[in-house]
Formats: C-alpha cells, structure tokens, sequence
C-alpha cells in the first residue's frame, strides 16, 4: 500500500511527515528512491529548523541531488493537495520537417552499411581505445555502510558458530565489520553485525534471503533484519591530500574526524553534517 501525505505546505501536513520521519531515513525502503523525490518536490520552499526530521530528510536529499543524483523506483507514494507540474515543464516534441527528413532518408541510402572499414576509420578507432585505456580511471561505484540484526533460533543456538556461519558468506563487494551480542531476552541474545557493500555489485535483499536464510546457515539463523542502512560519501578535500569516507550518520563523522588529521579537512567536514541536518 502507497504511503499518502497531504497539505504538506501546512503545519499540519509536515508535522504528519515530521512525525513519519522520526524512525525512517527516507520515505520508502533503506535508500532514497523517486517516493523522496516526489515529496520533495511537493515542497514548494524548504522546511522550517522547527520540523528537525523533515528539515533532515529535505537537506539530505539535496545533498543527493547534487552529488549522485536518485534512480530508484521506490515502492509509490500518494501527495495529496500539492500543486500540479507547470504546463511549461512538460517538454513538446519538436515539428519535423517533412522535408529535411525526406532529404536525411536519401542520404541514408547511399551508406553503405556492410562496407569495408577504411583506414581513417581503423585510425580513429584505435586512438579512441588507446585514449580509452590510457586515462585508466573507472568511476567508483557508491558504498554503503549497513547494520544487521541476526536473531537465533532460541537460547541454545551457538551464537559462535552462527557469527562463523554469518562471516563464511564472501562476495565481491561485501565486506564484513565489527559485531556484538545483543541481550533479546529469556536468555537470548541476537548478533549485531555492521557490512559494508558496494551497491552496485551487493543486494541487502539478496544477500539474506539467497544466502543467510539458506542451508546451512539457516540451521543457526532465524531472521535477519536491517537496522541502519547508509550512503557512504567519498570525499577529496584540500590539505595534505587527506581523503575520507564517511556516511550521513554521527558514527561516521566520528570516524572520519578520528582519521584526519588536517585541521580544515574535520572543519569542513563538520560544516557538511551541520548543513545535511
């Protein structure tokens, strides 16, 4: 079922998206999708300090906008009372010109597509993938840092061996964090498990239900849930070359900061997070 919001240019309507906000990163799923974009442009001007988790959520997926963009479909969203798009944002085909296209078609009868490759076009050829294989840089694909809830069967589940079971699962782009014991209760305990993925390369979805809640290791594993899942942002900054990754939570601007040691690198890094809340 769609999420709905309404009159959110109300008190009203973003106190009822402050208030959905408060235990959720984005308004579907574990990563922003076009359900965020769709609210976000229902705002017609940004949310006032006073709705601190809309006011979060709003600079955050600015913050996307301008850096990666967003391209997941979400699972749909209903905004009610918002204004319609502008006549002027939906773009009209341009008029063809009977005549030019008539003229274009002629000419595309006389290439010859099967033809030979002549020797300026092996030439060019060749220099594009030599330029190609010099310049040697591929974009890196965006991480994500994720927090795991792993709950046993019941109190006499090895909780060691279901950590080993866990850790055995090895894929390209899964690395494996730090992790704890969980009191549950009645002498359960969960295992706390961080993870971080390179998206492009992990599924979380894929990861649990096609590895960790299958033979073998669902002898061990009862459910998995996921407790944080966040962007990790890659950021060049001035100063010594410092380099720093780090996600859009607290934790990680502790770590980064622990890591820095340049003065302007932990300034601008801590005006980046005062900007995004």
């Amino acid at each position: 079922m769609a999420v709905a919001f309404c009159n959110l240019g109300s008190d009203a309507g973003l106190k009822k998206l402050d208030d959905y906000l408060l235990t959720r990163s984005y308004i579907t799923g574990y990563q922003a999708s076009k359900d965020d974009l769709t609210v976000h442009a229902s705002l017609s001007k940004p949310p006032s300090s006073d709705y601190v988790n809309v006011s979060r959520w709003y600079n955050h997926i600015e913050a996307l906008l301008r850096i990666s963009g967003v391209s997941a479909e979400g699972s749909g969203v209903i905004v009610e009372g918002s204004a319609p798009a502008p006549e002027e944002a939906i773009a009209t085909p341009p008029a063809v010109d009977t005549k030019a296209s008539a003229a274009e078609e002629d000419d595309d009868d006389d290439v010859d597509l099967f033809g030979e490759e002549t020797e300026e076009e092996k030439k060019a050829a060749e220099e594009r993938a030599a330029a190609v294989k010099a310049s040697g840089k591929k974009k890196e694909s965006g991480k994500s840092s994720v927090l795991m809830d792993v709950k046993p069967w019941d109190d006499e589940t090895d909780m060691k061996k279901l950590e080993e079971a866990v850790r055995s699962v090895q894929m390209e782009g899964l690395l494996w964090g730090a992790s704890k014991l969980v009191a549950v209760g009645y002498g359960i305990k969960k295992l706390q498990i961080m993870l971080t993925i390179v998206d492009d390369l992990v599924s979380v979805d894929t990861l649990i239900e096609e590895r960790l809640m299958e033979e073998p290791i669902n002898e061990y594993v009862q459910s998995c849930d996921i407790v944080a899942f966040n962007k990790i942002f890659a950021m060049y900054l001035i100063g010594d070359d410092c380099f720093a990754e780090f996600t859009d939570s607290f934790t990680g601007l502790e770590c980064a900061i622990e890591r820095l040691e340049c003065r302007f690198c932990v300034a601008f890094i801590v005006q980046f997070f005062h900007n995004a809340i």
